[in-house]
This record gives structure tokens, sequence and C-alpha cells, in this order.
């Protein structure tokens, strides 16, 4: 298949009709999921760079704005990225209405024509997963030629060394025990790390690591950029200061744990639906209600009929 040959043409495919971009982008079926996991994350990436009005920032794999439509309006300007086309076209929709924003199409594991020391702050939210290690690596290389020396970078990648995350790997593993070997594994699937495997490519990239959390099913990292006198201790104990607002909360593990449990057979559909029910729980809820009825719609077939 053609889109089996490279990310573009993988992800243009896969983004073939807007509606398709957001589901492929986290699994949004419309617009309202999407406002509601960009706004998630974009509360993680705000306390991780520490952004202010006055930053350059960049989103490497910006897709179709989902995080990048709640980012913009804090910053002085939002450069979105992204290996597709088709995502750019949506998410230059999306942001229509913001006159700060930019966007850059990528042809390759490269930010050119971007030029070096351009952006105070850049990051990268559910991308790198996507990617070959080598991929991983040469973006995170990048970034640390197109961020000023002393700016910061927050990324996330799926974490092996979690129970959870390795719950998750486990149907990778189960999908590829049972496919065709005889061809190249699906060229953007879900690809794990490890927190050493972070802090080595972040090291190795050019980048001091201010603050790594592993607790959930994601690996997150926040990473400075050398070759300036920033004092970099100072920035650990700020990181420190705002982890939890940079974490995935125990919330959002239990509940994606739940996920697993009804995709594996574990646990009926209707018992994860009335786990949602109490909003006072935390702001994951409302956010996973709207992304599992999503899921549900698109599962009918086996599930029955969705809540209504």
């Amino acid at each position: 298949m053609e889109s089996q040959k490279n990310y573009k043409s993988f992800w243009n495919d896969k983004a073939a009709t807007p509606d398709s971009a957001f589901v492929a982008v986290d699994g949004s079926t419309n617009e309202e999921t999407a406002r509601l996991t960009g706004t998630y994350s974009a509360h993680q990436v705000t306390a991780a760079l520490d952004l202010k009005p006055t930053d350059r920032v960049l989103e490497l794999g910006c897709g179709v704005g989902r995080i990048g439509r709640e980012i913009a309006p804090r910053v002085a300007h939002w450069e979105g990225t992204d290996i597709s086309s088709n995502m750019i076209e949506v998410a230059r929709e999306r942001l229509k209405d913001h006159a700060n924003v930019g966007f850059t199409e990528l042809s390759r594991s490269s930010l050119q024509p971007l030029p070096d020391a351009s952006f105070d702050k850049a990051y990268c939210v559910a991308v790198f997963i996507h990617m070959d290690k080598e991929d991983f690596f040469l973006y995170l290389e990048e970034m640390a030629r197109v961020v000023k020396p002393g700016g910061l970078i927050y990324f996330d990648v799926w974490n092996m060394a979690s129970a959870v995350g390795w719950r998750r790997y486990a149907l990778e593993i189960d999908q590829h025990r049972a496919a065709d070997h005889s061809r190249r594994k699906d060229v953007a699937r879900n690809q794990f790390s490890s927190p050493e495997e972070v802090r080595i490519f972040l090291d190795r990239a050019g980048f001091d690591l201010t603050l790594l959390l592993a607790e959930s099913p994601w690996v997150q990292a926040i990473g400075v950029r050398r070759g300036s006198n920033v004092d970099v201790e100072a920035l650990r104990k700020h990181a420190q200061s705002v982890s939890a607002r940079v974490a995935y909360a125990p919330l959002w593990t239990e509940l994606f744990a739940g996920l697993l449990d009804v995709a594996t057979g574990k646990k009926p559909p209707m018992q994860m639906w009335e786990a949602l029910a109490d909003d006072a729980r935390g702001e994951e809820i409302p956010m996973f209600r709207e992304w599992y009825l999503g899921m549900w719609k698109g599962n009918e077939a086996n599930w029955g009929p969705a809540p209504r």
C-alpha cells in the first residue's frame, strides 16, 4: 500500500477528510472532544514551558491544531509544523482567526526551512510515539537547532516501564504476532520508550534534562538547550514545582487502564461508561467520557448501541 511507504503518505491518507484527521490525531470524533483533549494538553505544555506572552513557540507534529488552538492566544507567535499537508489544511482552518500563527509543511525528519535559534520554546505531544527511533532522535537534534540556547522543550512518549504502558505495548506485540511478517511493519505504528532512553536522547541531542516524569503510561520530559549561561539548577527547581500540573494525573492512568480493560474484553463497555459519570472526580472525567463515547459509536457492532 502507498500509505505504508513513508510518514507523509501515511498521514495524508489518514487525514483524507477533516473528520478522519481528527480521529487520526488522538481518537477525537468531534470538535468538542478535540477541544477537551487539546485544553488538557495545552495546560501541560503551558506549565512545562512556563509560556510567556513574548514567546515564539514551535509545535512539532501539530496535526489539526488540537493543542495549537489553545496555545496560540497565550504567546507572541505559534508555528505549527507537520509532515501532512492535509493535517495542516485542517489546522489552518481551525486557527484562521489568529493572526500570530504560521505553518510549515515538513518533507522529512527535519525542520528545514526554519532558521537556527528562531524559537524560544518548542513542544511535541503524542508524535514521537509514531516514529522509528532514528527519526525521533533526528527531530530532537532539529529542535536543538531551531530553539535558542537556554530555550526549553517539552515532549512525551509511550512509557513501556509503566505497568499500564506495558499493557498498551502488549496490544502492539499481539497485533504483530498475528501479522504478515513478510511485509514491513506499519510505518507509523505506536512505538514505546523507556525513561533511560529519553535521558540518553536528550543528552545526545544537546539538551540538559530539567524534569522527567514516568509514573504514568507516558514518559514526559523537559529539557533546556545547552549553550547559554542559564541556571539549569534553577530551571530544575521550577520544573519540579510545577510537575503536578505537567504530569498525567493518576486518574488519567486509571481511566486509560479502564479503556484497555474494555478493549481486551475484561470489562463490559457499560461498566466503563458508568465510571465516567462523576465529573467531580477531576477534569479527566468529561474528557474521557466524550472520548469513550466516540469510541463506542465506532464499535456498536461489537459493543451494542452507544449510550444516548
